[in-house]
């Protein structure tokens, strides 16, 4: 980038700096922002903890490999997030406590509920890995005089010096100001492409019709981006978010129902168009540029070739927020679980959950050099835990009749089935399909059939004000 574009990227920062800052000293406030986050502010850090620069990096580069039917992969989110809509958004409201792991704890016991904590705790690791991976890649060919290490350990420091001082309150005013600026950049991205290159017909040079495998049951597929693997996605997908702590943290933070359940409906949409804009542009990128080294690259590439100056600055200051924004909502999340799961009074201090923040920021960064080699394929291994987890949550839900046993009995299976279709079968093996299509109903007929035949030690949860849901208790 040019000197103009890096004082444009500094201003950029400077804003977000200031816009994000809030000091806080309530717990209540650095956990879950007082629980009065309106449907604007809501739905935005919604979008934004989702909008990640690993999913991004990670769509993107098939959008420039597979084209236009890169889509299906943008789809997995609006069926997985509307899932999550109907099924637990005002479910989690009326829990609403400060950590998901909570739920498990008072319906199955506290083993079952620290247990879940942990396995929450190092998917979250896994995850914010990979968020870490990929904001470096994005900055590696403009600081060509650090080395990975280096640099991403200077981007977690600025995340963590950026968000750290307020907590979840910092973190919703962070991503609210990165949501406006993302959608006046991002869907700017995709018409440069299409004005570039005269219009969507031409895209038929690259991705033609000789390309796509069609069959009944495979209309929908290409060689870069098999039926199989999308499939598979939508359904981890929907196993996986409604147990998703970032997700559940800010639920807590809404002011109450209505707006969770409207917050999640609009993020779903809203983060299918914006992944939707950038792997179309992707797949127009191929038209100048047909032997991209590493497709992963493909944004950044686009941003440096297309945008005029100034506005190059603007585009790498919002790779740089979205990241930002869900590295620190994962953070986040994490401190509030240990606060809340595994009672430690130590952690009532604020002061104490900003030093465990940083404690977190630094396994992140470790994590991303020494264990993260594919985004996508490592960022989808991180869900097993959360899968893992799926019978217990929506059974805490809606089956009274769940057992401490089928909880426990459904968790165990998930994770060894998870980890086995991995060993076994690999990346290149396709794990995902027999982990997700015979896996999750392994899970529920692992926790259905404990439930039957050990129906001991359960509870039904309530609400935090001692009510239980299921007889209408509403904030």
């Amino acid at each position: 980038m040019a000197p103009l574009d890096w004082l444009t990227f500094a201003t950029t920062l400077l804003a977000l700096a200031l816009v994000s800052y809030q000091s806080v000293s309530k717990k209540s406030s650095y956990l879950v922002a007082n629980r009065s986050v309106g449907l604007f502010a809501l739905t935005a850090t919604l979008v934004m903890t989702e909008f990640n620069t690993a999913t991004l990096l990670a769509f993107s580069g098939v959008g420039y490999r597979a084209g236009p039917m890169a889509l299906s992969l943008s789809f997995v989110f609006l069926v997985g997030l509307g899932w999550y809509t109907v099924s637990v958004a005002r479910h989690w409201k009326r829990f609403d406590r400060t950590s998901v792991a909570e739920l498990f704890a008072d319906r199955y016991g506290q083993g079952m509920g620290r247990t879940a904590s942990l396995l929450l705790i190092v998917a979250m690791i896994g995850f914010s890995a990979t968020y870490v991976k990929s904001l470096t890649l994005i900055f590696l060919p403009v600081t060509s005089s650090l080395t990975p290490w280096w640099l991403s350990a200077v981007l977690c420091g600025l995340v963590l010096a950026l968000t750290v001082s307020g907590g979840l309150l910092s973190v919703i005013r962070a991503d609210v100001f990165s949501f406006v600026v993302t959608l006046l950049l991002l869907p700017g991205l995709l018409g440069i492409a299409v004005y570039r290159h005269g219009g969507p017909k031409v895209l038929a040079r690259v991705f033609d019709s000789s390309q796509l495998t069609v069959s009944p049951l495979t209309q929908w597929s290409h060689p870069q981006l098999p039926f199989w693997f999308v499939t598979s996605l939508i359904v981890l997908t929907c196993f996986t978010y409604i147990c998703s702590p970032w997700y559940g943290q800010k639920i807590f933070a809404a002011k109450d129902e209505r707006t969770a359940f409207i917050s999640v409906g609009l993020a779903s949409v809203l983060v299918f168009l914006l992944y939707g804009c950038t792997q179309l542009a992707a797949s127009y990128y191929r038209l100048d540029n047909p032997n991209l080294a590493l497709a992963e690259t493909v944004v950044p590439q686009m941003i440096s070739a297309w945008f005029p100056p100034v506005l190059k600055g603007l585009g790498f200051a919002v790779l740089f927020a979205a990241a930002l924004t869900t590295l620190s909502g994962v953070w986040s999340a994490m401190v509030a679980m240990v606060a809340s799961d595994f009672s430690l009074r130590a952690l009532d201090s604020v002061g104490r959950q900003r030093w465990l923040t940083a404690g977190f920021a630094l396994a992140s960064w470790l994590a991303a050099n020494l264990l993260v080699d594919d985004i996508l394929n490592r960022l989808i291994l991180a869900n097993i835990p959360i899968a893992a987890l799926s019978f217990a949550l929506l059974a805490g839900f809606y089956w009274p009749k769940a057992s401490r046993v089928g909880a426990w009995a459904s968790a165990v299976v998930g994770v060894f089935w998870g980890v086995g279709c991995f060993v076994h079968f690999g990346d290149g093996g396709g794990y995902t399909w027999y982990w997700s299509i015979f896996g999750i109903p392994l899970i529920f007929a692992t926790g259905i059939v404990g439930s039957w035949c050990f129906p001991n030690v359960t509870r039904r949860y309530r609400d935090a004000h001692g009510r239980s849901p299921g007889n209408g208790a509403s904030r």
